[in-house]
């Protein structure tokens, strides 16, 4: 069952793994939250109710479209102290870290949100007709038609093979450099299809799936600021705060799982020294040896939740 205050939600959006994070983040009452990521606001909805009236959440998103969410969150939870800043979370986080601004959790919720995939006219989707846009800010500076119709053939080959691990990517490069100008999503799903051997379009998932994702990462310089938001995540944290980070595809586990490993670590001495002398110590426990996935039947309720991956660490 999901926590009853997402019942009560005044959005009709369930975040992936709830009570997996509630349970990872456990919140005390006073504590500072920050929620990188707050998009519709139901993690946030989930631990501000952990705060039992007291303490500091902070909310942070590119998107101007978060605000009537943010604002109908606030005068739910009046009592907390509640505050939104909009921006890339990893340049945010970093500000709030120089400035000696505290938390006890923070939650990073990756990917593109349901309420921008739902809006086809955000162009994030390969589902429905639309301009090539995909910025998480519209009022970036680069667009996915920007890189479709001006990257030369071997950058676009690079972007999706790197991006989303495509494996057709040259192919695909070659064909986008031939059919351009591309303005529409439409437009690109059908060079992508007709590009790919006809056995590979009736694999797993949408044939243009993996070109999409790599589109948004590359548009979004999503892997960039995951690197940069974590250490200044582990900067702001005290001592005995948790770190959640939920990601959706295997580039940004990775990147999560190593940044975890390494900071568990601690000594980076060579193996074969007999006593350390870098003098480096472990600064996060993970909660867990390997990621935390959803449950079937939460798969089965919300089938975007089928990809998430949850790992999460306790700053020592």
């Amino acid at each position: 069952m999901l926590p009853s205050v997402l019942q009560r939600s005044t959005t009709d959006h369930v975040p992936v793994l709830a009570e997996e994070v509630r349970h990872a983040c456990a919140v005390r009452s006073g504590e500072t939250v920050v929620d990188c990521t707050f998009g519709a606001g139901g993690h946030a909805t989930l631990l501000a109710s952990d705060l039992g009236g007291h303490g500091k959440l902070i909310a942070i998103d590119r998107d101007p479209t978060v605000r009537p969410y943010f604002e109908s969150f606030r005068r739910r939870f009046g009592s907390l102290q509640t505050r939104l800043l909009r921006g890339e979370f990893s340049l945010v986080l970093e500000q709030l870290a120089a400035n000696g601004v505290e938390a006890d959790v923070v939650l990073l919720d990756l990917g593109v949100s349901s309420m921008q995939v739902d809006r086809p006219e955000r162009g994030f989707s390969y589902a429905a007709d639309a301009p090539l846009d995909m910025r998480m800010d519209p009022s970036a500076r680069l667009s996915a038609r920007d890189v479709v119709n001006e990257a030369d053939e071997k950058e676009l080959a690079q972007i999706f093979r790197r991006y989303g691990e495509e494996r057709y990517a040259r192919q695909i490069a070659r064909a986008i450099a031939r059919n351009r100008p591309l303005e529409t999503t439409a437009e690109l799903v059908d060079v992508v299809r007709a590009a790919i051997p006809a056995p590979a379009r009736f694999g797993e998932g949408h044939p243009a799936r993996r070109v999409f994702q790599a589109l948004r990462i590359a548009v979004n310089e999503e892997l960039d600021a995951l690197e940069r938001a974590l250490p200044a995540a582990l900067q702001m944290l005290r001592p005995g705060g948790r770190l959640a980070v939920i990601s959706f595809h295997s580039l940004e586990d990775r990147i999560v799982k190593n940044f975890m490993r390494d900071t568990e670590r601690g000594c980076t001495c060579p193996p074969d020294f007999p006593i350390c002398v870098c003098g480096n110590e472990p600064l996060l426990r993970a909660l867990s040896r390997k990621p935390i996935r959803p449950s079937a039947d939460e798969v089965a309720r919300n089938p975007r939740a089928a990809s998430a991956r949850l790992r999460a660490a306790v700053k020592t």
